[in-house]
């Protein structure tokens, strides 16, 4: 597992590499026979540049699971369901949570990477969210997401400057620009505390909880197994936070009101 990450931050893919290899005798046979059908029937299309494509054989149609598929779907649908007047997100996937969210409604995202966008629903900030938050955003709404985002503050991945910390620092700021009484909807990695430097940090429950502690009230707890699967509305007795929800590298959905 080491040694892939490694050859994949280079470039190389072992499993894909040797797909390729195997892949290209297919895609030889079904070339010359898809050319011989072609001329057999006087077809009107010409056959153009090659693109192979030597891996699609080996995927499924789709995967309706895993940590972003069930975050994004399952907590615009909250947001639809809250209708609130204002929604900030911070550093979510834009092609998956914004976009769902974007179809229903006006929704402000804020990101450390520059981002060009002309989708009528979507207004875009550049900002650091481990800097000093600007006056502007200072109780700026009553609804904000941070999904699987916060796991990544100050690890450098993004272009972020390095901080041990970057995640309080970025949490707090969430804090301040909620309003009283509004809601966050937060989710991040959730199991054995750890930091898998410089992807993610992967947080226990227990800590989360003290993390939020004294500024917010957890209204609803999901997660979303080592498997991929979806548990709603969870209640997190203390086995639960012991155990971290039996996850190793589990997502746990937070929605939290701001007292």
């Amino acid at each position: 597992m080491q040694i892939s990450r490694f050859t994949s931050a280079f470039g190389f893919h072992p499993l894909q590499f040797f797909r390729a290899i195997g892949g290209s005798f297919r895609y030889l046979k079904d070339y010359l026979k898809f050319k011989k059908s072609l001329a057999q029937n006087n077809s009107i299309f010409k056959l153009g540049s090659l693109y192979p494509c030597f891996h699609d054989w080996h995927d499924a149609g789709g995967q309706a699971s895993g940590h972003y598929f069930h975050q994004d779907l399952f907590v615009a649908s909250r947001i639809f369901e809250n209708n609130p007047q204002r929604h900030i997100d911070v550093g979510s996937r834009v092609d998956g949570f914004v976009a769902h969210v974007a179809s229903f409604r006006k929704i402000s995202i804020i990101d450390i990477r520059e981002m060009q966008t002309k989708t009528q629903n979507i207004e875009y900030f550049r900002a650091d969210m481990m800097n000093t938050l600007p006056d502007y955003l200072i109780e700026s709404t009553d609804s904000l997401s941070c999904l699987h985002a916060i796991e990544h503050f100050g690890l450098g991945r993004y272009g972020d400057p390095i901080y041990w910390d970057g995640h309080l620092k970025g949490f707090s700021n969430l804090e301040k620009m909620l309003k009283s009484k509004g809601r966050l909807y937060f989710s991040t990695p959730i199991g054995d505390q750890r930091i898998e430097f410089n992807a993610h940090r992967v947080f226990s429950i227990e800590y989360l909880l003290n993390m939020f502690y004294g500024q917010f009230d957890l209204y609803k707890f999901s997660f979303v197994d080592d498997k991929g699967d979806l548990h709603e509305d969870v209640l997190l007795d203390g086995e639960a936070i012991k155990n971290n929800c039996g996850c190793f590298y589990g997502c746990g959905i937070f929605e939290l009101i701001k007292k």
